[in-house]
């Protein structure tokens, strides 16, 4: 069938791991008819968990996309994971959704990886809907689940529904919209409608007329028409309720049980009836400024939000039409490459089933295979148009690992195979770090690393190893020395001879010229891995010739690029050379460069050397009764207490943790508070290791360095 731009509906489903957003969207599909039998994730026979990963662990772990025909509109539908380990996954199914439905388990509440979605829902402006599942739980408890909801969400969250029996006997529904009362089978399915009790007209009434308050609000016409007659016409609410909604002036509130498959057709007819379609929304933007309309008849425009590698397929693009009319058969040129591409059949789907269609409209979502060098952020063009969606912003990783193939031979397959997954989810970054000597892995948390090593063991019988990084530790001086060097190689002919004279200084900005020198040269290098060299060349006469300045200087580079301390990296200090010898047969670069090197060595190690270590900001989101035991752990990693802030619901701790430190965190996080709480790392500088600390590592390094030269 062929679908106008204002008949497609594009929902994305988002809440904590088991609010049920999986069973939900069984029901929907079912509800539709798109499937005659609802699957479910017990048994593994889900149209969207369909990942035998996600099967084994019972829980989503990847967006899939699925679609249903309701009445005479297509409804694409986004599954997505719970936890923020896949935030990725999340985000970018936001990017292409028009309607977020926000699923709360009834019997948790509101919990915090459903604050984690809102924050990106409220940063994509994204129309939404709340509904609260498994009201058939014993522990199920509606009352609470709301007054959670407006408390974190704000007033805007308006109920449509509440049940009157919710727990194990849950089977009714009173909708506040329409005024009827749901009544279901005990297997679910199409309900009974029925007139609202006496006992509950009260709270129905109560419930319509701010419904109809908040739909009236958006349009002064209707504004009046409600002052006048003091309701509104079911037409008339409908047209207010699809402005408020689009406009996000209300967040309305629906009741299901998935498991039970109640409630599940009013939801659909609700998305069908007033959420927005893609024509509805406000224009994409554009990178570099400006915005797309979603309009049909506008040359072509679609963006890749996800990529999939599959074994027997290859690439597997998964894109929305934002405007125009894509073809099988058309040809786009990719803005971000240049590259033209040819797409073949294209697909609608349903999970891992893919059905075939001949073109997609603008707004629409849609799948094809073996694209050349198209990739997730991509935008392509019809020939002659220049334009790119603004792309995706991921989140910055939170964890990282070190990993090792059992074999060296495996590295560069390893590497290989990593970068496909990279493809696949642009939060995984891979590093191959010379200054490390490791391939680093990062991520999301401990979970999502776990993720990758698994499909690579099963997908592709690739093993590899985690193993703790190594820190990128910093080596510096904290008082003045002076010293030499004298390099004298005799062999026969012609010899090297070169003696320095220096001075090193723990260095910082805005320091002015040593007053006790007389300074020819100053130059000043910026390390590519932060902090500076500055260098003095403060040689009156002929002591050193100023041609071997530079050879002085390399070597000085050459050692600050592999500390004394350590082998790491050395930051803020200032050199001067202020005397020397020199021969006149036998001086040459090599000499004053190894003699640059060594005196700079041998003078590092008097001058008050300071390893540096880098520290992390840090913040926890959690909730009160496992702060003490966050606070516990943080105490045992080093780290300093910066501030605790209430955050909504939740409290939020802020710390500096060396890096060092924060190795396993997520896990142990995780392990801390069942994986209710949520953390953030960000770099803030480097600090002074401990003591006790720096001999240590000074002699694991020395210990290191002998065995690597025996």
């Amino acid at each position: 069938m062929n679908f106008e731009s204002k008949d497609i509906r594009n929902v994305v489903l988002l809440g904590h791991a088991h609010s049920g957003k999986t069973s939900l969207i069984e029901c929907m599909l079912f509800e539709a008819h798109g499937i005659t039998r609802r699957g479910n994730v017990e048994e593994g026979n889900t149209v969207s968990d369909y990942n035998p990963l996600e099967q084994e662990r019972q829980s989503s772990l990847f967006s899939s996309l699925e679609h249903s025909l309701w009445k005479d509109s297509k409804i694409n539908i986004i599954d997505t994971p719970g936890s923020d380990d896949f935030i990725g996954e999340v985000i970018a199914a936001l990017k292409v959704a028009d309607t977020a439905v926000m699923v709360l388990n009834g019997a948790h509440g509101v919990e915090v990886g459903t604050e984690i979605m809102w924050e990106y829902v409220q940063n994509f402006a994204t129309p939404s809907i709340f509904v609260i599942n498994q009201l058939d739980h014993e522990k199920s408890d509606y009352d609470a689940t709301m007054e959670q909801a407006i408390s974190r969400f704000g007033p805007k969250v308006l109920p449509i529904q509440y049940p009157i029996n919710e727990g194990t006997g849950f089977h009714s529904i009173v909708d506040a919209l329409r005024m009827v009362v749901y009544e279901f089978p005990a297997d679910g399915g199409k309900p009974i409608k029925k007139p609202i009790p006496e006992s509950e007209k009260s709270r129905a009434l109560e419930m319509h007329n701010k419904l109809v308050e908040a739909a009236a609000e958006n349009e002064e016409e209707l504004m009046a028409r409600f002052f006048d007659q003091g309701t509104l016409s079911e037409e008339d609410l409908a047209y207010g309720l699809r402005v408020a909604i689009a406009h996000q002036s209300i967040y309305p509130v629906f009741c299901a049980s998935a498991k039970k498959n109640m409630g599940t057709g009013r939801i659909m007819g609700f998305i069908n009836d007033i959420c927005p379609s893609p024509a509805d929304r406000p224009a994409a933007p554009l990178e570099g400024g400006g915005s797309l309309a979603c309009d049909v008849n506008d040359q072509t425009t679609i963006f890749i939000y996800k990529t999939l590698s599959e074994p027997k397929v290859g690439n597997v693009s998964y894109f929305k039409v934002y405007s125009g009319k894509l073809k099988s058969g058309d040809e786009l040129i990719n803005a971000n490459n240049r590259n033209s591409e040819r797409f073949g059949q294209l697909f609608i789907a349903n999970g891992k089933n893919r059905e075939p269609v001949d073109h997609l409209n603008a707004g629409d979502i849609g799948v094809v295979v073996k694209l050349k060098d198209a990739h997730t952020n991509n935008t392509l063009n019809a020939k002659g148009t220049d334009r790119k969606i603004e792309p995706i912003h991921f989140p910055e990783p939170r964890v990282r690992v070190a990993v090792q193939p059992p074999s060296k031979n495996d590295i560069e397959k390893l590497a290989k195979a990593l970068h496909v997954i990279q493809e696949e989810d642009p939060t995984i970054i891979i590093e191959q770090s010379a200054e490390l000597r490791q391939m680093l892995l990062f991520g999301q948390g401990q979970l999502h690393l776990d993720m990758v090593k698994h499909r690579l063991e099963k997908n592709q019988d690739l093993h590899m190893e985690f193993i703790k990084p190594r820190i990128p530790y910093r080596e510096t001086i904290t008082r003045v020395a002076n010293g030499d060097y004298r390099h004298k190689k005799q062999s026969g002919g012609a010899g090297q001879f070169g003696e320095v004279h220096m001075r090193l200084e723990p260095y910082h900005d805005g320091m002015e010229d040593p007053a006790d020198l007389n300074v020819r040269i100053r130059e000043e290098e910026i390390m590519p891995w932060g902090g500076k060299l500055v260098f003095y060349w403060c040689i009156v006469g002929g002591a050193i010739d100023t041609k071997f300045s530079s050879a002085i200087k390399k070597g000085i580079l050459s050692k600050m690029s592999e500390g004394p301390l350590t082998g790491s990296r050395c930051r803020d200090i200032r050199v001067c050379v202020y005397d020397g010898k020199m021969h006149p047969v036998d001086s040459n670069d090599m000499a004053f460069q190894l003699a640059g090197t060594m005196a700079f060595k041998n003078i590092f190690q008097t001058a008050g050397p300071q390893l540096l270590e880098p520290i992390y900001d840090l913040e926890v989101l959690c909730g009160d009764t496992v702060m003490g035991d966050i606070m516990g752990d943080l105490q045992t990693r080093r780290a300093i207490i910066m501030g605790m802030d209430s955050d909504g619901h939740y409290q939020k701790i802020k710390a500096r943790v060396p890096l060092a430190e924060l190795d396993g965190y997520s896990s142990t996080l995780r392990s801390l508070t069942q994986g209710k709480a949520k953390f953030t790392t960000r770099f803030a500088e480097y600090g002074p290791v401990p003591g006790d600390l720096q001999k240590k590592l000074m002699e694991e390094y020395a210990l290191e360095y002998q065995e690597e030269h025996a």
